[in-house]
């Protein structure tokens, strides 16, 4: 009778969900090439900001997709993070070679109660000549030459001040087609777009690959040094700026850029600890999001295991209702995924991965938990921090400015 009353529940829960999953899709806000209309009339002028630490495999590919976009007034400020790799120099070269629309800053060293890609980010905000600030990320790469425009008009028409778009997420190997669609379903179980959109709702989130913000609305919410200390600095600056009342929107594409998360499974496994960590921010959170991937999406699978093997070893005269109905679980449990993992653009025949995906998640949940314990230090990008450490806040030898290195181009229009 237990077995039959938790499959019961189980098999209502997806049943619902699948319910407020056609709500959801429904609430969808898109931006796809489909919809261009041409860039905004005026113009504001727009600059882009690209932090990059040891992103040789990325930094090109972004750069000239940035180069390439049609908007008709803008410039990019990449600024290299500390890079011991070969950075520095592609950077200098696309410079040498764009020098009226690049400008590359390279910072030497990052100060105590500072997080690396907020501080550069800081130092970059600080020389940028834009009315609107994009701040994106190295792994981005923009295949529709029209994407600034697309979101610059978006924004304008819609009296958005803080637009953040998500971007079309590749999925090369398989791990990664078990892996990011159970790790994004964990994180959009707090983070449902339509209440972000919502004015009235608290909930906020942002994408750190796209946020385009008025520089106006970026100073009133401190900029990044009002989340110098912490992780996840994107939601962060959208929880800043619900609190102060900002139009704050987040839309969907698929078409306008992409990014690679991550090309390994351990960068994947820190990298999924790191956002889980510094969004959740509460033991409380953690252990919902661990309650929900065991109980909704282990369950039905245990359940299911166990019911057959209960009836396949029990006496002649056993009922199968339990495994039948622990199938029927499963069943609609698939049937939601499927549509999920359509939604995400990964082939649903992958959603039968599942379950392995979510004891992957399972594991970086209780990573987080580590992490917000301090019993595990977090590791991002060479520089590793502990939940106590001082680089978790800011002291009184924070220095208000780090020292940074500018090109040569930029010094001599400086001087």
């Amino acid at each position: 009778m237990i077995s039959l009353f938790l499959a019961a529940v189980l098999g209502g829960v997806w049943i619902y969900q699948s319910i407020i999953l056609g709500r959801v899709v429904s609430q969808r806000q898109r931006l796809g090439a489909d919809t261009y209309d041409g860039p905004p009339t005026p113009a504001p002028r727009l600059s882009v900001l690209v932090a990059a630490k040891d992103e040789e495999s990325n930094i090109e590919a972004c750069i000239e997709s940035l180069l390439d976009q049609d908007y008709p007034d803008f410039e990019i400020v990449a600024i290299d993070d500390r890079s011991e790799d070969a950075t520095p120099d592609i950077l200098a070269r696309l410079e040498r070679r764009s020098p009226d629309r690049l400008r590359v800053i390279t910072v030497s060293s990052l100060p105590h109660g500072w997080q690396g890609k907020s501080h550069a980010m800081h130092l970059g905000a600080a020389l940028c000549t834009g009315d609107w600030l994009l701040f994106t990320d190295a792994d981005c790469r923009f295949t529709s030459r029209n994407a600034l425009s697309m979101a610059m008009r978006d924004a304008i028409e819609t009296d958005t001040e803080f637009l953040s778009i998500t971007p079309f997420l590749e999925t090369r190997t398989v791990w990664e087609r078990i892996i990011q669609p159970v790790c994004t379903l964990v994180l959009m179980l707090f983070f449902v777009p339509g209440k972000v959109n919502d004015p009235t709702r608290k909930t906020a989130y942002a994408n750190g690959a796209f946020m385009l913000l008025q520089r106006s609305c970026y100073d009133i919410i401190g900029g990044h040094k009002s989340v110098q200390g912490q992780v996840n600095e994107d939601i962060q600056l959208a929880r800043i700026a619900k609190r102060m009342a900002v139009r704050l929107r987040v839309v969907e594409t698929d078409d306008l850029y992409r990014t690679r998360m991550y090309n390994t499974m351990r960068a994947a496994w820190a990298g999924w600890s790191r956002i889980l960590y510094g969004s959740l921010q509460s033991m409380e959170r953690l252990l919902v999001a661990a309650s929900a991937v065991s109980f909704f999406s282990i369950g039905p699978w245990l359940g299911l295991t166990l019911a057959t093997a209960a009836w396949a070893w029990a006496p002649g005269d056993a009922s199968p209702a339990p495994a039948i109905a622990w199938l029927g679980v499963v069943v609609v449990e698939q049937f939601f995924m499927w549509r999920v993992y359509r939604l995400l653009s990964v082939h649903p025949i992958w959603s039968v991965t599942h379950v392995a995906g979510a004891f992957f998640g399972l594991g970086i949940i209780i990573s987080a938990m580590r992490k917000l314990l301090g019993t595990a230090p977090l590791t991002w990008r060479g520089t590793t921090y502990w939940q106590n450490d001082e680089a978790r806040g800011v002291t009184a030898e924070t220095p208000r400015d780090a020292p940074f290195v500018e090109s040569p181009r930029t010094k001599q229009a400086n001087a």
